[in-house]
């Protein structure tokens, strides 16, 4: 009598065994979570690039304003001379110059 307390609560019934044939599970969707993570980069990126603007002094935005300005200079200095025009003042330069510090002949036999 004292077993049958104890068990008293215990589902007696048999078990049945799931059947997974006739169960269609459901494809998780990677592509839109990841969609979603490339967009919150994003807009994360483009509050960091405002906020910076917005921090910078007028001196500093001068600077780079500076910086850009002579950058493009010196790429229009680059580009107005071909290669072998910058070959030939090179070589013009070379030719004008003493020729005090070339290394002399130590040869003895000449």
């Amino acid at each position: 009598m004292g077993e049958e307390d104890e068990y008293a609560c215990v589902n007696r019934a048999q078990l049945k065994i799931k059947d997974n044939s006739g169960i269609k599970k459901k494809k998780k969707k990677k592509a839109s979570k990841e969609k979603e993570k490339v967009l919150e980069q994003e807009v994360k990126q483009q509050m960091k690039q405002q906020t910076v603007q917005n921090t910078r002094t007028k001196a500093e935005l001068a600077f780079q304003k500076m910086q850009e300005k002579m950058q493009k200079q010196r790429i229009q200095q680059k580009a107005e001379m071909t290669h072998k025009q910058r070959v030939e003042k090179f070589n013009q330069h070379l030719d004008s110059l003493t020729e005090h510090f070339d290394i002399p002949k130590v040869s003895w036999t000449k």
